[in-house]
């Protein structure tokens, strides 16, 4: 627990300080060429060395809150064309990259760390996934090849029931002899079956309930949307489903669908899924002692395992899960390279602490050793080998301007901002000609961060960004005027009247 001598007062401060060290540690950490989580991680065991922490259930309860908003984010900023044609190898590498990596390293370390079977596979099951904060965070914002990058993100964020279901059953089968596999196996089915289906039913009805509440502030919007994701976990969790996975199901739904506020929720969202990484990263740091992560053995079999676990189980599990699934050999290695560990196992390994298991603690020390490596190691270098062999696309530019209204209330009108594709119908056009709803107005083109003042003769290029002011009435509509894309006649259909 927390030294008693805190007082409130003293976490105030502690947090403020806490979170403008997080956000300098993100400023820096490009710079350095080190994933930010590497860095939040030695904060927190920096501040192990003036604040006492050892409750692993709330480190574990923290690290589950913190996941869910991270999957949350991660799942609305995923874009559904870009993921539908890579569901199938992201959910092989799911399930069966799981099963073999966990496999392959639980045969490792039966023989490094001297386990019986069932700790070496329990061992291997807590480190056999990829971690979705991990994988976010270090993916965000780079030019990996969309192909690519979406079948890392969705493997990373639906292969947690696997990795969580592998450690439920392990440490029941330690600590209950006479507990039966075939249910447990059963259980499983039914968490995915769940997760799936609640994710869907929570995604449609939050974006029901987003488009037709009408609340006073437009600043309570992406707090409502975040209350959905927080209640698609509790409820899909209490019926004994995977939550997460029903988060992130859920957030996809929501970030493809056409909903009010969008960009508010995204920005929200997403600075909150960076307060929540801060805070689940430092504490994890917190709960571990320097002095009894760094002994020898402990860093001898860290480095082994972590040698076997990216040179052998996690390339091994790539290249037999995605047999005949179209990608290149480099494309692969690629892949097996970028398999990131992060929160999720050293979350996981706070299972079998809480459990009572045998070697519970040599078990969290080593897989967070192992954790340490993996993304200091492959975090560091994942950009640079895309580059190599070749797997970067073209940079796709964002809006270095912002444009925000205080809230609009209830004039029913909402700022939408679109970003012009090439190939879309009104690109070469002039405002004037473009047949808008009515009611709506442009109020702002960003071109190559540039601000250009719209007028009647200003045309739209591709790459524009539009900030337009419209009736939420019209909003349906003039987005279906911004994605048309040019006919093969090149003839302009008008079939919006102002």
């Amino acid at each position: 627990m927390i030294d008693s001598g805190f007082n409130t007062d003293g976490l105030v401060l502690l947090a403020g300080i806490l979170f403008i060290v997080g956000v300098l540690t993100t400023k820096f950490s490009s710079r350095l060429g080190v994933p930010s989580l590497v860095l939040f991680i030695l904060v927190g065991m920096g501040m192990g060395t003036f604040i006492y922490f050892d409750n692993a259930q709330i480190a574990q309860m923290i690290g589950v809150l913190a996941l869910v908003i991270i999957l949350f984010e991660g799942g609305i900023q995923t874009k559904w064309s870009t993921l539908r044609p890579v569901i199938l190898p992201s959910l092989s590498l799911a399930t069966i990259g799981v099963l073999i990596t966990s496999g392959v390293v639980a045969v490792a370390a039966k023989y490094i760390l001297g386990f019986g079977w069932l700790e070496a596979i329990l061992f291997g099951a807590i480190i056999g996934s990829t971690d979705a904060a991990a994988v976010f965070a270090v993916l965000k914002g780079q030019n990996i090849k969309p192909r690519l990058e979406a079948t890392l993100e969705a493997e990373s964020g639906s292969n947690d029931p696997m990795a969580v279901f592998l450690t439920v059953a392990m440490i029941e089968m330690i600590t209950l002899p006479d507990a039966n596999i075939y249910s447990l196996i059963g259980s499983f089915f039914v968490q995915m079956i769940l997760g799936v289906l609640l994710g869907l039913i929570f995604g449609r009805l939050a974006v029901w309930s987003l488009n037709q509440i009408n609340l006073d502030s437009s600043g309570l919007y992406p707090v409502f949307a975040t209350a959905f994701a927080l209640l698609t976990y509790g409820v899909t969790a209490m019926m004994n489903g995977s939550g997460l996975l029903a988060v992130y199901i859920a957030a996809i739904v929501i970030g493809n669908a056409d909903i009010a506020y969008r960009h508010s929720i995204f920005r929200f969202s997403e600075g909150f899924a960076w307060m929540m990484q801060i805070t689940m990263f430092v504490i994890l740091g917190l709960l571990v002692f320097p002095s009894e992560l760094f002994t020898i053995a402990n860093v001898v079999n860290g480095i082994m395992l972590s040698m076997i676990l990216m040179f052998v189980a996690r390339p091994v599990a790539v290249f037999l899960s995605t047999i005949k699934m179209n990608f290149t050999r480099k494309e692969l290695y690629f892949l097996s390279w970028a398999g990131l560990k992060g929160a999720v196992p050293i979350v996981l390994a706070t299972f079998p602490l809480l459990a009572g298991v045998q070697g519970s603690a040599e078990m969290f020390h080593v897989v967070f050793f192992v954790v340490m490596i993996s993304c200091l190691v492959q975090g560091s270098t994942i950009t640079p080998l895309a580059e190599k062999f070749g797997l970067t696309g073209p940079k796709v530019s964002e809006p270095t301007h912002s444009l925000e209204l205080i809230s609009l209330g209830k004039a029913d009108a909402e700022m939408l901002e679109y970003r012009m594709e090439d190939d879309a119908e009104i690109v070469g056009m002039t405002l004037l000609d473009i047949p808008f709803p009515s009611g709506t107005l442009v109020n702002a083109i960003i071109r190559e961060d540039k601000l250009i003042p719209p007028t009647g003769n200003s045309m739209i290029k591709g790459g524009d960004f539009l900030y337009i002011l419209a009736p939420r009435k019209h909003k349906k509509a003039l987005t279906g005027l911004l994605q048309k894309k040019k006919s093969s006649t090149g003839e302009f259909e008008r079939p919006y009247a102002n």
